[in-house]
């Protein structure tokens, strides 16, 4: 009996101290300091290791930078300096036209352009959409890198009305598979110039792989391992690649807090002008139904 007292008590102190533990979420307020934000989706030493990765990104800063960051920037065009064939251990294994070979050069510049415009847009840029850039550089006329290139960036800053232009060149597009490993590479050039004065801001050029590796011995498993590696070879696998690539470019561009503080700024001043013409514009209602009243002797009818 005392046994069972004493389990009781023991029992009823354990639920309370589940109960007082309980979490309040309302005290999760938002606007709070962000962890990891300089480092997460950033690959250390380890990861290199661990995903056998040997892609490196070699990057330059101006030296002041955090004075001249751009506010708004456009990101151009990409260009592809590969043979935009499907490449498989340095063999192309598809045979396109010349045509067919200029689409996909647009098509994999393009996905990378997409991916390190999505990254830039979520930092404390204001990114031009790129639909637009494109509608405005076709207007001018430029349709290709060497006709891109002769643009000075000053004159590009003009057409786009943006602080700074984004650069880009894919250098690696390509497949391995060597039965339990396969991999696809993804790599190319960015680079952010200002369109003040055509000082690059930033540069970054290198690659990043995802592997594959899936070891056996048995020759069973040697077999079957070969043809899930093989599987990883599919276009979802190459735009992670793409992704993480993209990723680890925009992260090397240190956060501004000039910048930050800039469009703290201009959305309190936008507030204020909104409640501003919110005040003027009902004042005049109420001026305008005075005014009819006083006309008419009564309330107006509607």
């Amino acid at each position: 009996m005392a046994t069972f007292a004493a389990s009781i008590i023991v029992s009823s102190v354990a639920l309370s101290g589940c109960a007082s533990t309980k979490m309040n979420y309302d005290d999760r307020t938002f606007f709070r300091d962000e962890q990891g934000l300089d480092t997460h989706g950033r690959k250390t030493w380890f990861d290199h290791l661990v995903e056998l990765d040997p892609g490196a990104l070699k990057t330059h800063l101006a030296a002041d930078y955090e004075q001249v960051a751009p506010e708004k920037i456009a990101v151009l065009p990409f260009s592809d300096h590969g043979n935009a064939q499907y490449v498989v251990d340095k063999i192309p294994l598809t045979h396109r036209t010349d045509g067919e070979q200029a689409d996909w050069a647009w098509t994999d510049a393009n996905r990378m352009r997409r991916a390190v415009n999505g990254y830039l847009a979520s930092r404390e840029f204001l990114g031009a959409n790129i639909i637009q850039v494109d509608a405005i550089l076709k207007e001018h006329g430029i349709d290709s890198e060497k006709k891109l290139d002769q643009v000075p960036p000053q004159t590009l800053g003009k057409w786009l009305g943006v602080d700074a232009v984004v650069y880009g060149d894919v250098l690696h597009y390509e497949a391995y598979y060597a039965m339990l490993i396969s991999a696809w590479q993804v790599g190319a050039e960015v680079k952010m110039v200002s369109t003040h004065n055509g000082e690059e801001l930033f540069s970054a050029d290198g690659s990043r792989y995802s592997v594959n590796f899936m070891p056996a011995f048995d020759p069973i498993d040697i077999a079957i391992n070969s043809g899930l590696s093989l599987l990883e070879l599919r276009d979802v696998t190459l735009a992670r690649a793409e992704e993480e690539d993209a990723r680890e470019i925009v992260l090397r561009i240190p956060r501004s807090e000039k910048l930050k503080s800039d469009l703290i700024e201009e959305a309190r001043r936008m507030d204020a002008l909104e409640a501003s013409a919110s005040d003027i514009h009902w004042s005049s209602i109420r001026s305008d139904w005075k005014a009819a009243r006083s006309r008419l002797g009564r309330y107006p009818a509607f």
